[in-house]
Parts: C-alpha cells; structure tokens; sequence
C-alpha cells in the first residue's frame, strides 16, 4: 500500500469569483475538477490511499468523489475547523495513515500542474534512506519564490525567503509543492497548532542534520492559482503539453465536452473547453479559454484567454479578453471588456456599459461587483 496527502484546504481568493462557490482544486480544468487530474496521477503511481485535507467548502469533496472507489483510490477526508499551515495541515490529516513509521508518504498540495514522475520520486527517497524529498523546479525569475539551495549531491542547503536584491538570488531552484515525507518525520509535527514546513519545519530539519534532499525536475510545472496560470494550465492539458490521464477526450484545439453545442462558422483553438450544456453560436471565436457547462456565447463575439463561469452569458458581438465572467452573469451585447476585468457572480452589464475602444472605464464607473 502507497499512502499520499492532499492539501485542498485554501480559499483560492485568487481565483474569485470562481471560487466564491467552489473550492479551487473542484475548479474544471480541461474538462474535469483539477482535482481530478492530479488524483489519477497519484493512482497511475501507484498510491492506494489519499488523505484529502480539506477546510473551505469540505463537504464539496466527498459529494465530488466519495470513498474514490470509482477512481482506483481509497479516499479518506480530514477537516480544519481553523487553518493550520501546511505542516500543520499535513500532521493534523496523518492520524488517518496507516503505514508504518518507515514508509513514505507523498504530499501534494492541491493547486499544482506538474509533469514529474511520482513514482521516481518517492523510491528515490526510499533509496536514500531521506527523511524528506522535495520536487524542486527552475524558474526564469525567482523573485517571487522561497530559493532552495542544494549541493552536488542534491542535499538541501537551506530554504531562503523570497530575495530582495540581485544578490540574494542563489539559485533559481524553488520549492515545486510535492514532497516525499518518512512517516516518523510527519509524526514529529507539532499537533494542533499553526504550522509552516517551509519556515518551521524544513529549517529545523536542517538544523538537526536530517537528510532533506531536492530533485531538480524540468517537466512541466504551473501553480494554478491566478487568473492566468488557470486559463493557460487548461489549454496545455487540452493541447497535450502536459499528460494527464483524466482529460476527458483526444488532444487538440479544443475539447468539446457532451451537451455542448457549437453553431456553424465557430471558430475554437489554442486549447479551448467548451463546458456541458454550453453553447457558443454561429461566427462567434473561443480561444485559449474556458467555458464552463451551461453558459453562452453569443454571434459574433470574441472570447479569448478568459473563463465564462456555470450559466453565464456573453451578449452579440462582444469582445472578451483576459477576463473572468462569475457564474451567471450576463454580459449584454456590444460590450467590449478591457484586459483583466473580473465580472462578479450574477452581475449584469448593460448593452454596451463597457467600451474598449472610447476609453478605459474608470474603475468608479464600473457597475458594482465587477472588479478591474
């Protein structure tokens, strides 16, 4: 038996107003919750039980995948009743493991698109005799990033905060979010209180000359927590620039999900997702988005690199670009949505309230609910 811990419990405020009524690994991504993907990975590597550590919205989780039998899994569910961290998070749900004080347990935090092998991960570490594993990524610009310095052996030097000048950028290698613990190390958590394995309890296991190894991995690797990264994860997995197991139909410009419907003329590309029950009508283009099962894009109208939320609707001859559309808000016809703008749950934009073309609207002017 492999056991893993999923880490599901952030509010994703990022993502609103997405998740103002879904957690943010229940979000779809190419076709299916995120959640989804990153579950018949783990089963694809072997792993038979999964805790899911779960807070905002928990009771989503267990109507979206009940005992995981349908998946291959054995699923059990953990609930912070108050945030805890991630070591915090990570201790609180190992009073559900069952495997014995020697033996690895994956950990992955729930917001994650990565192409690393996870099964090379964890016999890694049980070769080593490690007591943690750390999938490390390269990064263009670490500025925004935790820096992990290893040496040629791939031990872990230190965990360094976010740099402020040149010179403190080491390494471009960061933290990746999946982990490989040695159960007695997850055991030595403190319980019960707030937590942090990146400030707290990597650092003392470093000071206590534990073996903290990082493996440097350039596969594909995305954090799926903004706007941006959420559109461009989903079309990757639709184009085929990462593998998943769960995408629900062939690679290519588009997946079209069953229900939905396309009218003559439509144009659909650069990794687009058409929602169930969802409709987009004659003329109208669709590209590098996500639109969610029963909303709607009307003739004549240009989608691109956005998310239209459950039900929502896109009026005639619209242009839509690096947006966020709640779930059932109407944008009416003619409105041309200026990059960034995020539309709350419900809202409605009157024919031709926003336009591009005479100007940036002022953010006063906005009807509200609707956030630049």
């Amino acid at each position: 038996m492999s056991e893993a811990i999923l880490l599901v419990g952030g509010k994703g405020t990022r993502l609103r107003p997405l998740t103002s009524h879904t957690p943010k690994p229940l979000l779809e991504v190419a076709g299916v919750p995120f959640l989804t993907h990153q579950l018949r990975r783990a089963a694809a590597a072997g792993v038979t039980r999964i805790v899911l550590a779960t807070s905002y919205l928990a009771e989503l989780f267990e109507d979206e995948y009940g005992d995981g039998s349908e998946l291959g899994l054995r699923l059990e569910y953990v609930t912070e009743t108050e945030p805890l961290g991630t070591g915090g998070a990570i201790r609180n749900a190992a009073g559900r493991l069952t495997c014995g004080p020697d033996e690895p347990v994956l950990v992955f935090n729930g917001d994650i698109l990565s192409g690393v092998d996870i099964a090379a991960l964890r016999e890694g570490h049980r070769a080593a005799g490690a007591d943690v594993t750390l999938h490390l990524t390269r990064v263009e610009d670490p500025r925004a990033f935790g820096l992990v310095p290893t040496d040629d052996e791939g031990r872990v030097l230190a965990f360094l905060e976010k740099p402020e000048t040149p010179e403190q950028i080491v390494t471009d290698q960061i933290n990746a979010g999946c982990y490989v613990f040695t159960r007695a190390v997850i055991d030595r958590i403190p319980a019960g209180r707030v937590v942090s394995v990146e400030r707290e309890t990597f650092p003392e296991l470093l000071v206590s000359g534990a073996l903290v190894r990082g493996v440097v991995d350039d596969t594909y690797w995305r954090d799926l927590g903004t706007p941006a990264a959420f559109i461009e994860g989903s079309a990757d997995l639709v184009l085929g620039a990462v593998d998943s197991p769960a995408v629900p139909g062939d690679t290519g410009e588009a997946l079209v999900l069953p229900g939905a419907s396309v009218g003559q003329g439509a144009v659909l590309c650069a990794g687009t997702v058409i929602g169930s029950d969802a409709v987009v009508e004659d003329g109208a283009v669709v590209e590098a988005s996500v639109v969610l099962a029963g909303a709607r894009i009307a003739t004549g109208s240009v989608v691109r690199n956005s998310v239209v939320g459950r039900g929502a609707r896109i009026g005639g001859h619209c242009t839509v670009d690096s947006a966020v559309i709640g779930d059932g808000a109407d944008v009416a016809a003619g409105n041309e949505l200026p990059p960034g703008l995020r539309i709350g749950c419900g809202v409605r934009l009157p024919a031709e309230g926003i336009r591009v073309s005479a100007g940036r609207t002022p953010c006063s002017e906005l009807p509200r609910a609707v956030h630049v």
